[in-house]
């Protein structure tokens, strides 16, 4: 069974897109059977295009990229949702919508790039996907699908705290 995995930021321009590239690409390259997904409560309608050229740079395809949001998800086409996982602030306080088979939720939080003077953008977006990049590859380091939810929440945190 494929372990689907939603990461949510509130325009989903950023930061959750490195995450979805950078857990596609892992699990690709591990042979895991995972699938990344990302999206935002209020979705920019764009992917800012410093974060696809961190991808990019970093060997990773990022065609059909898009930015959306998270009600693609809760409707009875989605996939079903195993772990949430917030990578800003602004995202980790808002209330989610239900979540079909009650997935795990955890929150990494990551300093908005996009922050960065313009001069400092493309490092600091680089940096970001390289933290990001370093948890996904904690997180598959485990057997997950040996893990039960107690086991896996706890594991996440754990990751959430390096």
């Amino acid at each position: 069974m494929t372990l689907n995995i939603l990461i949510l930021c509130t325009h989903n321009s950023a930061r959750s897109v490195l995450a979805e590239g950078m857990f596609n690409h892992w699990a690709g390259v591990l042979g895991k059977d995972i699938r990344a997904y990302s999206s935002g409560s209020a979705p920019s309608g764009r992917i800012n295009p410093h974060a696809l050229a961190a991808l990019q740079a970093a060997g990773i395809d990022t065609e059909g990229y898009r930015s959306k949001s998270w009600d693609e998800f809760t409707g009875e086409a989605a996939p079903e949702i195993h772990i949430v996982i917030t990578v800003c602030d602004n995202a980790a306080a808002e209330q989610c919508p239900y979540w079909p088979g009650k997935p795990i939720k955890a929150h990494w939080g990551y300093p908005d790039p996009s922050n960065a003077p313009e001069a400092e953008k493309a490092f600091a977006f680089d940096l970001t996907r390289q933290a990001i990049g370093y948890r996904v590859l904690q997180l598959l380091a485990h057997p997950l699908a040996e893990l039960d939810s107690a086991e896996l929440q706890t594991l996440l945190i754990s990751i959430s705290q390096n």
